[in-house]
């Protein structure tokens, strides 16, 4: 039987290009999202077109009675637990530490850090009903190791996320669930070029590769992580940024 892997926040963005991963390696493929309606189902009418099992769900990632009934209806519909589970969803604000709004903080901090411990908990939970092993990857950022101005409430779920990796690597290895973090980088995309139209530039100057990150950087360490060949590593944080947080800072460069 093909593995079934779940993506949270799946129709756009690295999501989305992780849902396109999976399904192209073989994997049956789930997804939530809460926005753009319009993305999930031409994401799903695409992959369907190309041969691929997959459905998409709506489901707030913080919402702790949503998420519960998601597992229930992705199990009502593919018939098993999920083996992988990728926790992509994620939202940003930009604010100092002096005016950060609290509703702000609030919504970061539910949809990053809560909608990662709702999933895996979850996740978990129905992979050991069914005594299967599984692997979770959280997406994580820069952010679980800098400290990034004007993202506090960010950077505190980033910095979380690496935690509970860690945490969750060790309770749930016992039951032959692994748990890892991929940490991204400068990565390209709609986003990221709408908030900067010199994104890739800009980057691209301070990353020891010489270039931004796409999409595809990010899918291959998650197929990696997701895979038997990553069978003995669990609680590890895999850096995607092309050296750029390797890098010390110079002051001859400033």
């Amino acid at each position: 039987m093909q593995r079934l892997a779940v993506v949270t926040g799946g129709n756009t963005g690295i999501g989305r290009g992780l849902v396109e991963a999976f399904a192209a390696a073989g994997y049956r493929v789930a997804f939530t999202h809460v926005a753009e309606p319009e993305a999930a189902r031409e994401l799903v009418g695409t992959l369907r077109g190309q041969g691929a099992e997959i459905e998409g769900f709506p489901c707030d990632a913080a919402d702790e009675r949503a998420v519960p009934a998601f597992y229930d209806a992705l199990r009502a519909r593919f018939g098993t637990a999920p083996d992988v589970l990728v926790n992509n969803a994620g939202i940003q604000t930009w604010a100092p530490l002096l005016e950060l709004e609290v509703a702000r903080w609030d919504a970061v901090i539910a949809t990053n850090l809560r909608g990662c411990f709702l999933n895996t908990q979850a996740a978990a939970r129905a992979m050991v009903a069914e005594g299967r092993p599984g692997a979770i990857i959280n997406i994580g950022s820069g952010c679980n190791k800098l400290a990034f101005p004007g993202l506090v409430d960010y950077t505190a779920s980033k910095g979380g996320i690496e935690q509970f990796t860690k945490v969750s690597a060790v309770e749930l290895g016992p039951h032959g669930i692994r748990v890892n973090c991929v940490a991204p980088g400068a990565i390209l995309n709609a986003r990221t070029e709408a908030e900067s139209p010199d994104y890739a530039a800009r980057w691209s100057r301070i990353t020891p590769l010489g270039r931004v990150g796409t999409v595809e950087d990010i899918a291959g360490p998650v197929l990696f992580l997701a895979s038997p060949a990553a069978a003995f590593v669990t609680g590890q944080t895999l850096w995607v940024d092309g050296g750029m947080f390797t890098r010390a800072p110079w002051a001859e460069e400033a």
